[in-house]
């Protein structure tokens, strides 16, 4: 069972490759620090390699390349294969949505002096690893007129950044005597936006003032916030990480790593594959995969079913037939071990960097609680098209029985009768402002991930 790690392979021209390959990948979380930038950077990247809008689309034929778009925060991407969709399609699916703090409704005030956002925290956070850090704005502010205008702030060099304080240590014994989970309060994480007072004397001076910046550079008034929706996230490029820069160090890994690799491996199929090619990514994965744009909406079925009728396939049954052919790698990151926190895993039961994809049987926690758990048959399936294709993988648990757990999308597409797995990247620092992924893991994963996509 002993497996090498996937670096001890590569030739001088793979490793070539398989940095260039990461180098894309960066710019591609540099720039996709929330669902709508996601999905924007995959629609220009579809849009670059053939693909049209599936609503457009008079027929369904082999080798057609078919988007489709939901509410700025999910697309969806098919290549048609050669046999017809009724049998069955190959998917990979991922979420875009990482955690991370939100702009709420009535945001803006004053106190001592200073102009704050008040916020509220998205998924799940450690919230004390949010604050004294540099901070971006990214999102879209609709107006009543019907006007959107978007907000993007604290990527650019000659831009602000923002920041949530923190209580300095030579007052902070009563703050150090809290638990890790109380010391930073939830609503304690709001975003420091201004200092400057205006000079009229108003009551709140320092509000005004960042009220005036927006209408000026932004047109936006302050009621129109009751319409934004504004992510606080980490500012800055992802890095490489270490010596010798074997490691990607950055935002949003959770699960974007996955959502690219998914994304680029319909992108790149050289050939028509058998069965067609999917690849959507969702939104909400984080809060539950609720809502029109997560995993548990109809829109997919809906993209389905539009891609049968292309077909001539319109009846219930030929969508209920066509999920229950229907293969799937749910493309979620797994909990790498790290070398410091080595005690909350299982070894023989773990995921290392560096040592390829990770397929989870199931997540969930302690007795298999709200997981999916894949079938042995389509496993063993997947275990000889990629040894055939020496694309490395291993197998993990989320940590030790008792520990934890988490959850994916996979079992709500199991639920439509789909067979699904996890197949994700291994990552150290999971839901923090800086995670981190090994680049081999990243290559494999695009491996591994269009090898599915042709063989399964």
């Amino acid at each position: 069972m002993y497996r090498k790690s996937a670096w001890e392979k590569y030739s001088k021209a793979e490793v070539k490759e398989l940095m260039k390959f990461n180098e894309e990948y960066k710019a591609f979380i540099s720039n996709g620090k929330t669902e709508r930038l996601c999905v924007n950077e995959a629609l220009k990247l579809a849009v670059a390699n053939g693909f049209k809008p599936l609503s457009e689309a008079k027929e369904a034929k082999a080798g057609d390349k078919l988007y489709s778009l939901n509410r700025g925060k999910n697309i969806v991407l098919y290549v048609v294969g050669k046999e017809p969709v009724v049998n069955g399609i190959s998917v990979l699916g991922a979420h875009i949505d990482s955690p991370r703090t939100d702009v709420k409704q009535n945001p803006l005030y004053e106190d001592q002096g200073f102009a704050l956002l008040d916020t509220h925290y998205y998924g799940g956070v450690k919230k004390y690893q949010w604050v004294t850090i540099p901070l971006a704005l990214h999102g879209v502010v609709c107006k009543k007129d019907g006007t959107i205008v978007e907000v993007h702030v604290g990527e650019k060099d000659n831009d602000p950044v923002f920041c949530i304080t923190d209580l300095l240590i030579h007052l902070s014994g009563d703050q150090l005597s809290k638990t890790a989970a109380k010391v930073i309060e939830g609503e304690a994480l709001d975003v420091t936006v201004g200092s400057i007072p205006l000079k009229d004397g108003e009551k709140w001076s320092v509000k005004a003032n960042i009220l005036k910046i927006l209408k000026k550079e932004y047109g936006i008034e302050e009621e129109d916030f009751l319409s934004a929706e504004i992510e606080v996230v980490p500012a800055g490029k992802a890095r490489d990480v270490g010596f010798d820069r074997g490691l990607v160090g950055g935002y949003g890994h959770d699960d974007r790593v996955c959502a690219f690799t998914s994304l680029r491996a319909v992108l790149d199929l050289e050939e028509v594959p058998e069965r067609t090619a999917c690849c959507i990514l969702v939104d909400k994965e984080e809060i539950g995969s609720v809502g029109s744009t997560g995993a548990q909406s109809r829109y997919f079925e809906n993209t389905i079913a539009e891609l049968l009728a292309l077909q001539k396939e319109t009846s219930y049954l030929a969508i209920r037939k066509c999920l229950t052919n229907t293969y799937m790698l749910s493309s979620d990151v797994s909990a790498g071990v790290d070398p410091l926190y080595a005690y909350v895993n299982e070894m023989k039961n773990s995921c290392f960097l560096g040592y390829g994809i990770v397929f989870n049987k199931y997540t969930g926690s302690r007795g298999k609680g709200g997981c999916n758990d894949a079938h042995p048959e389509y496993i063993a399936k997947l275990r000889k098209i990629l040894d055939e294709n020496n694309v490395n993988f291993q197998t993990a648990e989320l940590g030790k029985v008792d520990q934890g757990g988490g959850g994916t999308i996979a079992y709500i597409l199991a639920n439509l009768d789909i067979n699904v797995i996890d197949a994700g990247i291994p990552v150290l620092n999971m839901h923090a402002p800086l995670e981190l992924v090994s680049k081999a893991d990243v290559f494999e994963a695009y491996k591994a991930y269009k090898t599915f996509l042709l063989k399964i």
